[in-house]
């Protein structure tokens, strides 16, 4: 395991926990950031023993969106484009294909990158004073990071624009109504409430869910025949599985299943 200089990573049995570590800039990303996200989450999808990730930040924001410090002076076009496609591309390409639920535990405001950040995780649990807002436009700026992808995938086009384009921050109340919060929790509470979910989710079938991870993100963009195809060949892999032979013969047997994640 890498030594990490701007995150904590720890497991909690099957369960890691990834909090990102710059409390004095609510966890705005810098490259160092970044990489050391990558590492962890990298470090999380190859450890056989973790089945669930929870990430989360340090102090009162999840994460503030990126560090404009990184640039020292106003970036070029090509320099800025350069850090958006090689630094968030991999990162979040990796949340959203892991084989392994993800969950945001949304502490405070997750604004910008910050929101992607959120957003690219498969599940959110958010504080009750927790907050998720489309902050680029209010710099004039585009979003970037995989926002439009993941807001139009939750939202549709137009709740997607409206957020983006006026730069309001949504409340987790809101964020929950709309779709881009699953649960809410006490601040206090957020993070044990978070872990809880996590290990639940970990003592599931791991290897269904990662696929039914993967079968989801196909159907949203293939036809509805490519999408029964496609869950033809999950259902391939799985019915060799030893969680689905422990599955069925616990559902037999009427006991509960020991399900071992492969």
């Amino acid at each position: 395991m890498p030594d990490f200089e701007n995150l904590i990573y720890q497991t909690h049995n099957s369960v890691a926990l990834i909090t990102m570590n710059r409390p004095a800039v609510r966890n705005a990303l810098n490259m160092p950031l970044n990489r050391e996200l990558l590492l962890a989450f990298q470090a999380a999808a190859a450890d056989e023993q973790i089945r669930a990730i929870v990430l989360t930040g340090a102090g009162d924001g999840f994460c503030a969106g990126a560090d404009l410090s990184i640039f020292g002076q106003m970036p070029t076009p090509e320099d800025l484009y350069n850090v958006i496609v090689t630094t968030y591309d991999p990162l979040m390409s990796l949340i959203t294909t892991m084989p392994k639920p993800v969950i945001a535990a949304v502490n405070g405001v997750a604004a910008g990158a910050g929101m992607s950040l959120a957003l690219a995780c498969d599940l959110q649990i958010m504080a009750h004073d927790a907050s998720l807002m489309m902050a680029f436009s209010n710099i004039g700026f585009v979003p970037d990071a995989g926002a439009t992808w993941f807001l139009m995938r939750r939202l549709g086009y137009g709740r997607a624009y409206q957020l983006a384009i006026e730069g309001n921050r949504l409340p987790a109340d809101q964020c929950l109504e709309w779709g881009l919060a699953n649960k809410i929790a006490p601040a206090s509470q957020l993070v044990d409430e978070a872990l809880a979910w996590a290990h639940k989710l970990a003592q599931r079938p791991t290897l269904a869910l990662g696929l039914t991870k993967h079968a989801l993100t196909f159907a949203a963009q293939n036809s509805l025949s490519a999408a029964i195809e496609f869950e033809a060949r999950q259902q391939m892999k799985t019915l060799v599985s030893h969680d689905f032979t422990e599955g069925v013969m616990a559902f037999m047997q009427k006991r509960e299943p020991d399900f071992q994640g492969k």
